[in-house]
């Protein structure tokens, strides 16, 4: 059979320029099934029971009255649910969260901690059943208290240092002109992803297979593998439509749940988590306190630096939010202290969420410079830009393209920076106060080792596969260009298969390091392929495959600190009247390498922006500290922006193009969220006179400024 060759040199590029989702039309007609609607014979329903107190033991489960309920075929719990093994390392060089490892002890840790499973013929039945199911406890007193003045609190090695100091801070901030001297609170706060948490587990001839909704299928075949013991080629993850992450969908109590029943049961088991229950037992943004002492001369630059944060953990395991990472990219002084530290209180365990450190970290850093600027008199923009470093502030390594300035200056163009009046409370259209506002926006771009296929067809078509999850960022279509291009073919004659772990193993979507990632292990293959079809002349039935393996292409990078970058901007409107807070316009400029698909980047740069403004004026989850749980888990208690919250908002960027790396590709999915809720709080300043140094940003405390209270 004669090989259909790939196209010349010749070919125009599909990167770079817009694609709707090629997986589009199946989305918005409902061809394209999520974890929770994937058909199974003999499925049966399982429903997880929570813990009501927040702390003890259970000393009872009332299960036989459950059991005789009609359709009721199985509770598990500490009694009888099968083992499994939390002695290992998982992918990402920390043990699992102990609250996977679900009912393997009759200690509850938290309010919500999983004690139960409920299985039955349908939904329905399985839910009235685990509402049924009485638990007795022996409830001991809580801690849900949470200040940045905690003694017990403690640095936390996470994903990087817990602390890091260069220089004598005390007497840097002596012999500085200027001293800004402040603490910044963020709440607790949720990712609330449009699909809930959903997990489908089987056996099939020897072989476990979960249908599952997450952020990397090879992460939770490994996971699962651990956890039960099994030989992770045993074990095949299927996840082919995500409705939404932001990093809370990785391994949960619902898909080990899953597998516990399906393995009892010897029949597929799905388990899918109430809104409420994602409150629980799908992570959150842990509630921060963070300290920014900052020291500068008369010019404004910088002396003196020190961001201390002070986060939540639970106390059966330990997760750090590391905001203070931020300041060890962004800016750097002679003296330069940051810490992570962490409080174990008697609550779930927080987890990744878009912008993990970042996103709360940047509202410290950048009200501060804020404050910064206006003790000193000097513009916002040009304070940060005479405090542009030319190194990493800590790790002392060269900047891999910063062009932060550029975005600055593009920015301030744009959103007409050079009419604004910088004093205070002097803006008024009627009854709003007017005022506008910017911040600085960072945030690594990595890439972690990934396997590819690529298969020719005899019929001129090809065929990509890579265990990569499409989370809603629109990373199917991005890959689908990149593999065109690299072929040299129409986008039409590619059809990219993700979500699989069969596949083989790829990055997780997360760390905004997905897209590079992929793309890397998705061009090798598919320029190998190309050059072997080249050379043959014939082509079997079954077509030409080859694979590709980044692993050590990545290792050989030269280390160098790698960021995407990005200016904020906003215009608010406060009525101090009433309290209310309106953004009006929005503008973000970003640095973010090659672009792939402007289409999509744009919405995802906007969505992160969009989820600043919800950061700055709406989002905070409220803990009862007699119960120990949350005060509206759900929808309707724990408000987020919705269209009438959402201006004009405007995400775009500059040329970003680095020569020296052989992808392009930075990651876009969190820098969006990245100090843009600091752009609010800044121009609320400007608009009222009156600094909000707490998140939310709500009208009672719009009031209790303007009444001359002290800040909430």
């Amino acid at each position: 059979m004669t090989t259909v060759a790939p196209g010349t040199g010749t070919h125009a590029p599909s990167v770079g320029t817009a694609h709707t989702r090629v997986e589009g039309r199946d989305k918005v007609t409902g061809a394209a099934r999520y974890a929770g609607e994937v058909p199974f014979a003999g499925l049966a329903y399982g429903w997880l029971v929570l813990s009501t107190v927040a702390r003890g033991r259970i000393r009872a489960l009332d299960t036989d009255p459950v059991l005789a309920m009609p359709g009721v075929l199985a509770v598990l719990d500490h009694r009888n649910a099968p083992r499994v093994d939390t002695d290992y390392t998982g992918l990402l060089g920390t043990p699992p969260d102990p609250t996977c490892a679900v009912f393997q002890h009759d200690r509850v840790p938290h309010l919500g901690w999983p004690v139960a499973l409920v299985v039955a013929e349908t939904s329905e039945q399985a839910r009235e059943a685990a509402e049924t199911l009485v638990v007795h406890y022996e409830q001991e007193p809580h801690d849900i208290d949470f200040t940045g003045g905690r003694p017990d609190a403690y640095p936390v090695d996470g994903h990087m240092p817990g602390v890091t100091e260069k220089g004598d801070l005390d007497a840097a901030l002596v012999s500085s002109a200027v001293v800004v001297d402040a603490e910044y609170t963020t709440p607790e706060e949720h990712h609330n992803p449009m699909e809930p948490h959903a997990a489908t587990a089987r056996w099939d001839g020897g072989r476990l297979e979960v249908i599952d909704s997450n952020q990397g299928a090879t992460w939770v075949v490994g996971e699962l593998a651990n956890l039960f013991s099994l030989d992770p080629a045993s074990v095949r993850v299927r996840s082919e439509h995500v409705g939404g992450g932001f990093g809370s969908k990785g391994v949960r109590a619902h898909q080990v749940a899953a597998v516990m029943a399906a393995t009892v049961l010897q029949r597929p088991v799905r388990v899918v988590m109430t809104r409420r229950q994602m409150f629980s037992l799908a992570g959150y943004r842990s509630p921060t306190a963070q300290r920014v002492r900052l020291g500068a001369d008369a010019d404004g630059r910088l002396r003196a630096l020190e961001h201390r944060s002070v986060s939540v953990t639970s106390t059966v395991h330990e997760f750090v939010e590391p905001s203070a990472g931020v300041a060890r990219v962004m800016y750097d002084a002679d003296a330069h202290h940051t810490a992570n530290r962490v409080v174990r209180l008697d609550v779930p365990t927080p987890t990744w969420m878009r912008a993990p450190g970042e996103a709360p970290g940047s509202f410290a850093l950048e009200a501060a410079l804020d404050e910064l600027a206006e003790k000193c008199g000097i513009d916002p923009i040009e304070l940060r830009l005479r405090n542009e470093p030319d190194k990493g502030p800590v790790s002392g390594l060269p900047f891999a393209g910063r062009n932060l300035a550029a975005c600055f200056r593009e920015g301030a163009r744009r959103f007409g920076w050079a009419d604004r009046d910088p004093r205070p409370g002097l803006r008024r259209d009627g009854r709003w106060l007017l005022g506008t506002g910017t911040a600085a926006a960072s945030f690594p771009s990595g890439a972690a080792p990934s396997t590819a296929s690529a298969t020719a067809h005899p019929d001129g078509t090809f065929t990509v596969r890579i265990s990569a999850a499409d989370i809603g960022t629109g990373a199917r279509t991005a890959l689908t260009l990149v593999a065109a291009d690299a072929l040299r073919v129409s986008v039409e004659r590619v059809r990219v298969r993700i979500g699989d772990s069969d596949f083989g193993p790829a990055m997780i979507a997360g760390g905004s390091m997905g897209t590079r990632s992929w793309s890397w292990a998705v061009t090798a293959a598919a320029g190998e392929l190309r050059e072997r079809l080249a050379l043959d002349t014939d082509m079997p039935p079954e077509g030409i495959t080859v694979r590709s393996d980044t692993t050590a292409a990545i290792g050989a990078l030269t280390p160098a600190e790698r960021h995407s970058f990005g200016a904020q901007f906003a215009e608010v409107a406060v009525d101090t009247a009433t309290g209310e807070v309106r953004v009006r316009r929005m503008l973000g400029v970003f640095a973010a390498g090659r672009i792939v698909n402007p289409l999509t980047a744009r919405n995802q740069l906007r969505g992160g922006m969009i989820w600043g403004i919800s950061m700055a004026l709406h989002e905070e989850a409220v803990r009862d500290r007699a119960s120990g749980g949350h005060v509206g888990a759900d929808l309707a208690g724990y408000h987020v922006a919705t269209h009438a919250d959402v201006p004009r908002v405007e995400a775009d960027w500059i040329d970003d193009a680095d020569p020296a790396d052989p992808v392009g590709i930075k990651g876009i999915g969190e820098i969006g969220i990245v100090g843009a809720a600091a752009a609010v709080a800044n121009a609320v300043w400007h608009a009222t006179g009156v600094r909000h140094r707490g998140l939310p940003i709500r009208p009672d405390r719009v009031l209790s400024a303007a009444a001359g209270a002290p800040d909430a």
